[in-house]
């Protein structure tokens, strides 16, 4: 079996794990910084060997990657650059999870002269998304718009923000404070984020959809040469916005992220009881006809082998294992960059993975 390793053993790692050590396909091994993560994670999964790992040392990362098949990184964002160059090192497949525009272009960077596979963001936005945006366009022409947008929501908001931590509280506060790109009229551009509110309705449930940084992956330099306008925003419900801008921008927390993320960890529940909200729309020429193409669905926290998972580690750890064992079938190159737009959307969903978003 392939030797895999999982750096970090969180919300996602361990559903990543869960997915990974069932599949009967791969040996794997885990890495965190927190002893008692890695203890509670032998305790549930006795056939994975999981160690205390300092994702800040080469050293560290040396030991666990030695003789590994593939890397994903369900680490902090910040942690991947050190992450993805000592695979590089070790001639290990990478893949991660991140929305990060900086570490995703670093991570380019280094597959450049790579002998294996160098694949960031591929979960749910960026990954998921960016390939299901690009299977809808490929039948029409002269597309003009590209919408795309997904929400991590509560099933049962108790809050007057509506919303409950359900993922990194680190990668929550980067999407909502950094720049976002955009296509706007054929030119890359980039916009603020928590502006150009809007509303949308799904299945009778109103919404408000505002930009976040990092949901487009490489999705906007691929298409800025071809579609006019190309833009990517998180879903809430109704308010959240409002009330965001005036934590971040009137009460000055954007320059106290550090301040914010205790906050939100001691003022916001977490909870396994949520939904995975994804709307993507292409509008464009389809038999000589002004067409809208859209897919929109709703997935659900649901029990898996015995376990209560949440909609978020389900969809996001979908998402990085089907591409994994798409590589492992032979599905995907075997070196270089990978762009989630360049993965085919009828394979990815025939994966036993991938099947979740079916």
């Amino acid at each position: 079996m392939n030797e895999l390793v999982i750096l970090g053993a969180g919300k996602i790692g361990r559903m990543v794990c869960h997915f990974m050590s069932h599949s009967g396909t791969y040996k794997v091994r885990v890495g965190d910084a927190s002893q008692a993560a890695v203890t509670a994670l032998g305790q549930d999964y006795p056939q994975v060997d999981a160690s205390v790992v300092d994702f800040a040392s080469a050293d560290s990362l040396d030991s666990i990657l030695a003789g590994a098949w593939a890397v994903i990184s369900c680490a902090p964002f910040h942690c991947n650059p050190l992450i993805a160059a000592r695979a590089k090192e070790h001639g290990v497949h990478y893949f991660d999870l991140t929305e990060d525009v900086e570490v995703t272009a670093q991570v380019k960077e280094l597959a450049k002269d790579a002998k294996t596979l160098f694949a960031p963001q591929c979960g749910l936005a960026p990954g998921f998304i960016t390939i299901t945006a690009n299977h809808l366009m490929k039948s029409m022409t002269q597309v003009s718009d590209l919408r795309l947008r997904v929400g991590a929501l509560p099933r049962f908001p108790s809050n007057r923000l509506k919303y409950n931590l359900t993922w990194s509280t680190e990668g929550l506060i980067n999407e909502y404070c950094n720049p976002c790109e955009a296509v706007e009229g054929g030119e890359l551009v980039t916009v603020p984020p928590m502006e150009q509110l809007e509303h949308i309705t799904i299945d009778g449930v109103e919404y408000e959809a505002f930009n976040t940084s990092g949901g487009l992956g490489t999705l906007a330099i691929t298409l800025k040469d071809r579609v006019a306008n190309v833009n990517y925003k998180t879903m809430r419900y109704p308010g959240h916005c409002e009330l965001m801008k005036f934590l971040l921008h009137d009460l000055h927390m954007q320059d106290a992220t550090d301040q914010l993320k205790v906050i939100f960890e001691r003022a916001l529940p977490g909870t396994l009881q949520d939904q995975i909200v994804i709307f993507v729309s292409a509008t464009g020429m389809f038999h000589g006809k002004l067409t809208e193409r859209t897919y929109a669905k709703t997935i659900y926290h649901q029990k898996i082998d015995g376990r209560d998972w949440s909609g978020i580690q389900i969809t996001t750890a979908a998402g990085v294992t089907a591409i994994v064992d798409m590589l492992h079938d032979g599905l995907l190159p075997s070196s270089g960059f990978l762009k989630m737009e360049d993965v085919d959307y009828e394979a990815f969903l025939k994966n036993r993975f991938g099947q979740y978003y079916a």
